[in-house]
């Protein structure tokens, strides 16, 4: 295991062992390890180990190999400087009982402190040999990404420490042990591994939770009658508790069928040693292995969950990935429809992406954000001369789409007189600079964008009906944030990510009321709201998991609760609107499928007439049947 040399500033040095995931380090007796110096914070910093590396991070600055910084990943022989205390940092365990076996060796007791055979005062050779073998087994397993083979090693390092002839590593697994790896001594897998495992032994082992040594199991009174003992002949054995946080997770069983080698108690302290230091690697190498799969399995459901960079898998969000499947090989034009921040630009980029354009220009132009005396030279170009400050030739978007999408938000905000010359160049693909009457041919393609009723703005006379036709060759229709059930905790969820990383945040998730009031809110603004909401809580929070408060969804900001009839009404409204569309306007055939009178869809159609507020209610026969 890797571990700290802490010199203090009197000169003093110590080495401490990292065993934890996160080791806290500071003044305070409250940090895992506390460091005497007066110049050092209350807590100076944390040491985490991720499954793959360490890190030392901190809210105050420290110096890594002198250089001023707050994180930086750990390297062998890294040194932290913190107020007057240096550690340096080994990718080895700290030395057991080195200071006595420096002295020795100052002394002259010893020749030679490093030799396998030198013993170290209280360490028999033995342990000492084991406690060697998990030092090199817990450097591998920090380099190693394969844990199948990690946890064989560790098995082939049991047999040779206890010169064993086979051994076998046993898991719990769903309160049901299970044999995980199975070696002997030539480091081959053993196969039927579970029928070689005396029953009688484990149980014991399991139950009492202590190793356990058997010299001779045929001899044993208490196992000799053992129908396992007998089938398998078995001689010594050896059997050692796996245990963390005093709860068994495993076994380390061994088997030796030589007479000349029965285990000794010598050979079981040698063991328990060995299984209480294991315990830790196993137990961090399944958390490795764990963190991967689950880092895989999210990876996987994110990918379901998304389409390029639209996040989002409810069912009205599918049928838009499909139809975006089948139309963006073409070149036909698209008309995207949604309210407001439901994400129609991110549309028009996978239609984009998807199609033979995409190594095009994609650009963008918002309809409604730029003044109208503006906007043609905007979309055109214009050149040098043709009004008050055009004082060089300058290109339109349309010029700069070319071999690529135009996509032309907020359509439905662009005025009548430039809707004709829009017409025009989608019909022709030519267009014409301001001041300037030479043809210039575009070849692009047109997505277009709106959160208006296009067909109710013809009605009106807003918006030319020969260019609604002409962009509207097929629609995308976006659902609103509100219909998209499961969407809302998932988009949460990936701006919280991005935002917490962005802005450095301890935010890293929601509380369950934070999870219904989402779910709960109208969300007018959409996906927009929603992004910067949790914008705004991320760099506003002082906590972990963002409440309702921290969203800004206290109960007062909740839809209210209607009375029921109230809400049937509000349902059969939108309802009934819903049928029209999908039916076209046919009253006649919306009224068969909802099984009610004609008379009731024009009622419905006059009362939502009034609603607007757009003049005296149209009679029957202004509403012509499809």
């Amino acid at each position: 295991m890797p571990s700290l040399t802490i010199k203090t500033p009197d000169g003093k040095t110590r080495s401490v062992t990292l065993l934890k995931r996160i080791t806290s380090l500071g003044k305070s007796a409250d940090n895992d390890i506390v460091l005497e110096d007066t110049r050092v914070p209350e807590t100076a910093f944390a040491i985490m180990f991720d499954g793959i590396s360490y890190k030392v991070g901190g809210e105050s600055k420290f110096h890594v190999n002198g250089k001023s910084t707050d994180e930086a990943e750990l390297k062998a022989n890294d040194v932290v400087r913190v107020g007057d205390t240096e550690l340096t940092f080994s990718s080895a365990e700290a030395p057991m009982a080195q200071p006595a076996l420096a002295t020795r060796f100052a002394r002259g007791d010893s020749k030679d402190p490093d030799a396998s055979t030198q013993e170290q005062p209280g360490v028999p050779g033995r342990e000492l040999s084991a406690l060697r073998r998990l030092t090199s087994f817990s450097e591998r397993l920090l380099s190693s990404t394969d844990i199948d083979r990690l946890l064989e090693s560790l098995m082939d390092e049991c047999i040779e420490v206890a010169r064993a002839d086979k051994g076998f590593l046993i898991l719990m697994e769903s309160n049901q042990l299970r044999v995980k790896v199975a070696r002997n001594v030539q480091r081959e897998t053993i196969e039927d591994a579970l029928e070689r495992v005396s029953d009688s032994i484990v149980n014991k082992v399991v139950q009492q939770q202590k190793a356990l040594i058997i010299a001779d199991a045929l001899d044993d009174p208490e196992f000799n009658s053992s129908e396992s003992v007998v089938n398998l002949k078995l001689l010594s054995v050896m059997c050692a508790p796996l245990m963390m946080k005093g709860e068994l997770f495993g076994l380390i069983y061994l088997g030796n069928d030589r007479l000349v080698n029965r285990f000794d108690q010598k050979a079981l302290d040698t063991l328990t040693i060995f299984a209480a230091q294991a315990s830790l690697l196993v137990q961090n190498a399944l958390l490795v292995n764990e963190l991967k799969l689950e880092n895989t399995t999210l990876k996987t459901r994110l990918e379901e969950q998304t389409y390029g960079d639209i996040v989002g898998a409810c069912q009205g969000m599918k049928d838009v990935y499909k139809r975006i499947d089948k139309i963006a090989p073409t070149d036909i034009s698209v008309l995207v429809i949604g309210e407001t921040g439901t994400g129609k630009e991110l549309i028009a980029k996978e239609l984009h992406r998807h199609s033979p354009r995409t190594k095009g220009p994609f650009i963008s132009i918002n309809c409604g954000a730029i003044p109208e005396n503006l906007l043609e030279s905007e979309l055109f170009g214009h050149v040098k001369g043709a009004f008050t400050g055009a004082v060089a030739t300058k290109m339109g978007k349309f010029q700069a789409a070319i071999s690529g999408t135009l996509f032309l938000d907020e359509i439905g905000e662009m005025p009548l007189q430039l809707q004709v010359k829009l017409l025009r160049a989608l019909q022709e693909k030519v267009v014409y600079k301001v001041g300037d009457n030479r043809p210039e041919p575009v070849d692009i393609r047109v997505v277009a964008a709106t959160n208006k009723n296009l067909e109710e703005e013809t009605r009106k006379g807003a918006f030319r009906e020969d260019l609604y036709f002409r962009i509207n060759v097929v629609t995308l229709k976006l659902p609103p944030l509100r219909d998209r059930g499961d969407d809302i905790t998932v988009l949460a969820k990936f701006f919280l990510n991005r935002y917490s990383k962005e802005f450095d945040s301890k935010a890293r998730g929601f509380t369950p009321a934070s999870i219904v009031a989402m779910k709960k809110y109208n969300w007018p603004g959409n996906i927009r709201e929603l992004e910067n909401r949790i914008k705004k809580a991320v760099v506003l929070c002082d906590k972990p998991l963002l409440g309702p408060e921290d969203l800004d969804l206290r109960p007062e900001n909740l839809p209210p609760i209607l009375a029921l009839a109230q809400a049937k009404e509000e349902f059969q409204k939108r309802y009934i609107n819903e049928v029209l569309e999908r039916n076209n306007g046919n009253r006649t055939k919306t009224a068969k499928d909802l099984g009610v009178d004609p008379r009731t869809i024009f009622r419905h159609l006059e009362k939502l007439e009034g609603e607007r507020a757009e003049g005296s209610a149209p009679s029957e026969t202004e509403y012509e049947e499809a």
